[in-house]
């Protein structure tokens, strides 16, 4: 911390103490201690002592009060200062042996709920003190939703901010980095969602005047996760088209929070489908629905999608391949093998039919993402911000010929052809960066009769971002706290595809996810490490058990921080 102790115990005082040639952040980081503690207008004297180590610390207070409430008053604002010291000597400890210079920057993906109806922030008090336990960590920033159907929720064109401007001016008091993930899905019916957030009232009113506007099975069901990618230009939100809704929410985004872009909000994700991933909503869970591993179905059976599919079979010749998607394509829970349409040997998938409607299938999907980033690469130009795209890591029945589950999901991807080249290929058209999901998992942790392959899977997306020259981010699929899933996402984000990658390290890393276990005393003592690793990347210097007695000190003298983040997310 580049303060002397007289503007130290002035922080602790809640005193304002100029510092005189201070960067921002260096203020930033001064002043955090007093935002832990605030005591009460008393003029009190500490003495500075030193110990056999050499370290500085406070002495409990001094004449003329020796009041037990001063008293513990003031060891509470040591802890929190001690906390920081530690904290900045910790992440600093790195920096001095080379660290910075390389690693891939972490980030921690917040509640889904942080912002709350009502446009709030939700438990502010506990995302406070885990943002404050997360920067001490030496983690690089967090990724929050930015739900449409919060902010644009009443009315089309009205947008309310109020939560999301108090909570990333919170990460920026913090010193902590945002990435901001345009959410124009809704939230509830995919793995992990703990919440539900509809879409905009006025958008779901419009789906039930025309439920067309919603992704359809081959058996009339109706998802309203999304609006179908099939009316993408057609103005049927109150005479805007889906397209131009997303464009003037990332407009209003970027004028309201104009002042932060590239400084504190340094990426935008831009939502493209179901769970803010590029697909079609597959393998919906709600109402059991789909249950893993199951293949999925395809989702083109609106009449906005069915029109689409209609021209381009009469452009190839083949009019009667326009009426309707593969009627054998079994169904969600089926496997590729219970099939005609999927399984190996004589599967449609693999003759005439089978490549048409798969190659109209996916370059659906590929043009939406084009119209989309169009758009959001436009708005946010000379920004300073990054912008990339989730794309979801379908990893089961991978082994099997056709790779179903990864077909009905819109990625064109079999044992005979490359379904991610083209999506990486996209992508690098517009600067974007491609972020995968899966990334702590090891194929033998997965069901192998579903022939599962997730490290199969990230490898061949690794050499298709390389081939596509796209800069390559991850995420973990599921919230995971041991060392075992550390270790994996340490090794995958070093992407030495074939023991050698060319120099190239993921772009950055976002962990899976805030909450109360994050903070127990093992989880944080593990993360704590993880975070050291990856920062150091691969210019590592130590083994795993070094890093790990390196964090016991920091973890022990932040205990009260972490303690207070635990006690408060409950």
């Amino acid at each position: 911390m580049a303060l002397n102790m007289t503007h130290q115990i002035g922080t602790l005082a809640a005193a304002t103490v100029p510092v005189p040639n201070s960067s921002a952040g260096e203020s930033t980081a001064a002043m955090s201690a007093a935002t832990l503690w605030k005591p009460p207008a008393v003029s009190l004297k500490c003495k500075v002592t030193r110990t056999e180590g050499g370290a500085e610390g406070l002495s409990p207070p001094l004449s003329p009060c020796r009041s037990p409430v001063l008293r513990a008053d003031l060891s509470a604002a040591c802890q929190a200062f001690t906390a920081e010291v530690a904290a900045e000597e910790y992440i600093a400890g790195g920096k001095e042996k080379g660290e910075g210079k390389e690693g891939v920057p972490l980030f921690v993906m917040m509640p889904l709920d942080s912002v709350k109806t009502g446009n709030a922030v939700n438990r502010k008090k506990a995302m406070n003190a885990a943002m404050a336990a997360l920067k001490s960590a030496g983690v690089e920033g967090v990724m929050m939703d930015v739900w449409w159907g919060l902010v644009e929720r009443e009315k089309p064109g009205e947008y309310n901010w109020g939560g999301y401007v108090e909570l990333i001016e919170m990460a920026k008091k913090h010193g902590l980095k945002v990435q901001a993930v345009m959410s124009f899905h809704q939230c509830g019916g995919n793995v992990g969602d703990s919440c539900t957030i509809p879409l905009p009232k006025w958008v779901v009113e419009e789906i039930d005047n025309d439920p067309d506007l919603a992704y359809t099975d081959q058996w009339g069901r109706r998802n309203y996760e999304y609006i179908s990618l099939g009316c993408d230009t057609s103005p049927v939100l109150k005479g805007r088209t889906p397209v131009q809704c997303y464009a003037d929410f990332m407009r209003a985004f970027r004028d309201t929070f104009k002042h932060l872009l590239g400084d504190t909000i340094v990426e935008i994700q831009v939502g493209m489908g179901p769970a803010g991933e590029l697909r079609y909503p597959s393998y919906p869970e709600q109402n059991g629905t789909w249950n893993f591993p199951g293949i999925g179905g395809f989702q083109c059976y609106d009449k906005y999608m069915l029109s689409s599919l209609k021209a381009a079979a009469e452009a190839e010749g083949k009019p009667e391949w326009g009426s309707t998607g593969p009627t054998d394509a079994g169904h969600y829970n089926n496997w590729p093998e219970d099939t005609q349409f999927f399984r190996k040997e004589g599967g449609g998938w693999d003759g005439p039919y089978g490549e048409f409607f798969l190659t109209w299938y996916s370059q659906m999907l590929l043009d939406h993402g084009d119209r989309i980033l169009s758009s959001a690469t436009s708005i946010f130009d000379n920004t300073g911000v990054k912008i990339s795209v989730k794309v979801a890591g379908i990893h089961w029945h991978y082994g099997s010929r056709s790779h179903a589950p990864e077909l009905t999901a819109g990625y064109y991807n079999t044992r005979f052809r490359d379904g991610y080249i083209p999506i990486a290929q996209m992508l690098a058209r517009h600067g974007a960066i491609f972020n995968f999901t899966c990334i702590e998992m090891r194929d033998h942790e997965q069901p192998q009769d579903a022939l599962c392959a997730p490290e199969k899977l990230v490898k061949q997306v690794a050499l298709a971002t390389q081939k596509a020259q796209v800069p390559l981010a991850g995420e973990n699929a599921l919230p995971r706290y041991d060392e075992y899933a550390h270790e994996q996402i340490i090794r995958a984000s070093q992407l030495d595809v074939d023991g050698d990658s060319g120099g190239r390290e993921m772009c950055a890393f976002t962990y899976l996810r805030m909450n109360p276990h994050l903070f127990e005393p093992n989880n944080w003592r593990k993360f704590v490490g993880f975070v050291k690793k990856m920062k150091e990347g691969k210019s590592a210097h130590k083994c795993w058990e070094e890093v790990e007695r390196e964090a016991e000190h920091f973890v022990h003298v932040t205990q009260p921080l972490v303690q207070e983040a635990a006690v408060l997310m409950h």
